[in-house]
């Protein structure tokens, strides 16, 4: 348990923890650390909500928006933003999907993609910056533990566009119903303790459903998902959550 929490971890964080396993994780383990991705979202987003409340004491609200987003790229790697970038690439190339997949795994950003990041980024300052203030820190708390949930549900039932599988084919080909239903039921006990269970309830099924329906087009036009498309689904999805949840929420108590 202690190595899947550790291999979920550092899949999804550049910050190292001492004395973990430096054994090379069979398939299974890998796809089994799923299940721990909203638990790790849960740290980063309480990492984002402290900091967001200590620089407000001192910084306009414009400026702590843009570091807590600053802070986000950072603990992440830029995972997945580069994922979003690659996936937007490969969507907008005309062709078979081979050669839209070729264009994904060019290193090179095209200008879709710079323009949707660009624009992915420019999202989430304003999200941010306009959170409600009595409910602000918790949904930033709970943001990247719906993104992180959305890969999990993604990852099952779905194979690798490419024949020669990627990385991500440890997660498609090992990942387990257990492990999704606990990725989804640890975070909706989180969406739904925090905001009830009307509000947290149609958090939950509205970031499945975006999820599903992203696979869906994706498998479509590459002929099955990579890790790049993992990636963008939890863009998509952060994305729709920091924007709608406020609406949502004053829906939930009206």
């Amino acid at each position: 348990m202690i190595r899947s929490a550790a291999l979920a971890w550092h899949f999804l964080t550049i910050i190292p923890l001492d004395g973990g396993s430096h054994v090379r994780p069979i398939p299974r383990e890998m796809a089994s650390s799923m299940q721990w991705y909203p638990a790790v979202g849960a740290v980063i987003g309480g990492m984002l909500a402290a900091g967001d409340a200590a620089l407000h004491v001192a910084l306009t609200p414009e400026m702590t928006a843009l570091l807590v987003l600053c802070s986000l790229v950072v603990l992440t790697g830029g995972l997945h933003q580069d994922g979003l970038a690659d996936t937007l690439d490969g969507l907008g190339k005309r062709g078979s999907p081979p050669e839209r997949l070729a264009v994904m795994k060019d290193g090179r950003i095209g200008a879709l993609g710079a323009t949707g990041l660009a624009l992915s980024l420019g999202l989430r300052f304003a999200g941010i910056l306009n959170l409600p203030s009595a409910d602000g820190l918790f949904l930033l708390a709970c943001m990247p533990v719906m993104g992180r949930c959305a890969m999990v549900v993604s990852a099952f039932g779905s194979s690798h566009a490419r024949a020669s599988g990627g990385l991500a084919s440890d997660f498609f080909n090992e990942i387990r119903l257990k492990d999704v239903l606990c990725a989804t039921v640890w975070t909706g006990l989180v969406l739904c303790g925090t905001f009830g269970w009307l509000a947290g309830g149609f958090l939950l099924g509205l970031g499945v459903l975006v999820a599903r329906g992203m696979v869906f087009a994706c498998s479509r036009v590459f002929g099955g998902i990579t890790g790049d498309v993992l990636g963008a689904i939890n863009e998509v999805t952060e994305i729709l959550f920091l924007i709608m949840s406020p609406s949502i929420l004053m829906l939930a108590a009206s």
